[in-house]
């Protein structure tokens, strides 16, 4: 399947809005981060599967993660091969997520929000912070292209399409950065109730 920047954006966009912004909302509900991802078919840009944090079951279950556990609970017969796959994920994978992308096969990651705005929109500095203290890392600091995948920020995919298409994906932008506002309001007045190590 041949498909325009533009089409493959508006998708991943539907894909956050329609399929992980509801599940990451009712994760908030209960406790959890506002971290989220989906796994899509490259053929034709089909859900496989959606998720979204749960470190309150396990702290190792960031959006990211949790997806590849859903993922790799499929009978091996509805489980596309990672490399026929786009991972999607809402907010820049931190160390961790970024390992098990590599590690699971993918060659390619699109996210939403940077480290950046984890840290300074979303008041959760965790990703710049290990990425710092454990690998002596400033932001931006890891290859985004290498052997093992090339990642790709919705924001500069969406600067890059002609003016309709830009003003279109960045309005698409402005709405999801404000329903992840309300969620990260909502995550930071209840965290002290949870016993997630990294709230």
């Amino acid at each position: 399947m041949s498909v325009s920047g533009g089409e493959l954006l508006n998708r991943l966009f539907d894909v956050i809005e329609q399929d992980v912004l509801p599940l990451t909302k009712a994760g908030v509900e209960r406790g959890n981060k506002l971290f989220g991802a989906a796994i899509l078919r490259k053929s034709d840009l089909s859900l496989v599967l959606a998720e979204t944090n749960n470190e309150l079951e396990n702290p190792l279950w960031h959006g990211e993660v949790h997806a590849l556990k859903r993922f790799y609970e499929l009978p091996k017969c509805d489980r596309p091969n990672t490399k026929d796959c786009i991972f999607l994920s809402t907010h820049e994978p931190c160390s961790l997520c970024l390992s098990a992308i590599t590690w699971t096969g993918f060659d390619n990651f699109h996210y939403l929000f940077s480290h950046e705005d984890s840290r300074d929109s979303f008041a959760i500095p965790h990703d710049l912070k290990i990425l710092k203290e454990v690998f002596t890392l400033d932001p931006g600091g890891y290859n985004a292209q290498n052997a093992f995948w090339k990642s790709y920020a919705l924001p500069a995919l969406a600067a890059a399409l002609p003016e309709a298409g830009r003003q279109k994906a960045e309005a698409r932008i402005g709405r999801l950065a404000q329903a992840y506002a309300a969620l990260s309001e909502a995550y930071q007045q209840a965290k002290a109730d949870n016993d997630i190590p990294l709230n």
